[in-house]
């Protein structure tokens, strides 16, 4: 990013003092308890990371789309409006912007409905991802990664403006040798939708943070993933989800299954802010353990400042029923198919939020590229 900007220089040098006064976010740190990245990374890593490869295709004409390295003073309004101009608050979200060279920006003007966008995710390093939508405007993102070695530190704000919609779903292969960190901060006008899936199979250290601001009213947030884990990897959506306002809704559904010595941990707070009435709100998280040695942690929080809501949370981890695999067995199944069998439908459940039957059909052939690993590393 052009460093000739005033405006771009004072942002990107607030970020770095955030990451410096912040440091390495460490299990100390409640929020971080599950993934201690300070025992795999030090400041100095960070700083030194280089710049992530962002590539966009199959975007229509009548989007707007701009290459963060090449910025100048001719950067639209809308553009200098919404890049990372609210507090980053995380460590490496602040960091994925201080230290980042580029990036992308992506407009969707105001009533027009754009096809499937791809966002590819290569190499190693920082970079920085802008989405804006404006009013009436509707936008499918499918975001893909590669399984890179070392540090990637991505981070995403998203404007949905009001009655506009952006479906978003992410693919992040398994990546055994990668610290893969995602920051995704998202507001939303008067009855404006975002939809997310989030299909990680892990890596060394793999974190996603997720924090949606609900600021009109009629607005929705819909977040849901998948996790299929073999291994020693690790796996971690930790989510935010804040109503600031009366009468919008969000529900969240995570399904995990981890085998070997790998961890799947899921960390979902929903908070009502006060004078909220009218919140509606479902939480789940759930886990299959298919060995001894591997962890899952689920940690649902509800904090709530209004009286008139409906919120709900609920969390469970556990092996498969017997009862269940006794049902397929006397039915004819081997039990290890009906194992198999019993996990693939778990897991499906979350997939099936997914509305493009297209990008559905992928993110499940992902699942089904990792079971065989997760499964096999199940004793």
């Amino acid at each position: 990013m052009n460093a000739a900007l005033p405006w771009l220089n004072t942002r990107r040098a607030e970020a770095i003092e955030t990451f410096r006064v912040k440091g390495v976010p460490h299990r100390r740190i409640e929020e971080w308890k599950y993934s201690d990245i300070h025992s795999a990374l030090t400041a100095e890593d960070v700083a030194s990371a280089g710049s992530a490869t962002l590539k966009i295709s199959g975007a229509p004409s009548n989007v707007e789309i701009i290459d963060l390295a090449k910025l100048d003073e001719a950067a639209p309004q809308w553009l200098r409006d919404h890049l990372a101009a609210a507090d980053p608050q995380g460590a490496m979200n602040a960091a994925a912007f201080g230290y980042a060279t580029g990036g992308v920006a992506l407009r969707v003007p105001r009533n027009v409905t754009a096809s499937t966008v791809h966002l590819a995710v290569s190499g190693r390093g920082h970079a920085r991802v802008l989405i804006v939508l404006e009013e009436g405007a509707s936008l499918t993102l499918f975001e893909s990664h590669d399984a890179a070695t070392g540090l990637r530190n991505i981070g995403t704000d998203i404007s949905v403006a009001a009655n506009a919609q952006l479906s978003h779903i992410v693919i992040a292969p398994t990546a055994a040798t990668a610290i893969r960190i995602d920051s995704i901060r998202a507001k939303l006008a008067r009855d404006a939708r975002y939809h997310a899936h989030f299909a990680d199979f892990g890596a060394q250290l793999s974190r996603t943070d997720v924090h949606v601001t609900l600021e009109g009213q009629g607005s929705e947030a819909r977040l849901s993933g998948v996790s299929a884990l073999a291994g020693n990897v690790h796996s971690d959506i930790t989510t935010e989800v804040v109503h600031a306002i009366g009468n919008t809704h969000s529900t969240q559904l995570f399904k995990k299954a981890a085998g070997g010595r790998s961890r799947a941990v899921y960390q979902g707070r929903v908070t009502v802010c006060e004078g909220a009435d009218g919140v509606d709100s479902q939480q789940t998280a759930k886990g299959i353990l298919l060995s001894p040695r591997a962890e899952i942690d689920l940690k649902p929080e509800l904090i709530i400042f209004a009286d008139d809501v409906k919120c709900a949370h609920g969390a469970a981890v556990g092996d498969l029923e017997a009862e269940q695999i006794f049902y397929l067995r006397a039915r004819g199944l081997p039990e290890d198919e009906a194992r198999n069998l019993l996990i693939r439908a778990f897991l499906e459940d979350a997939v099936l939020e997914i509305a493009d039957e297209s990008l559905r059909t992928q993110v499940w052939n992902a699942v089904e590229t990792a079971l065989p690993a997760t499964l096999e590393d199940a004793s």
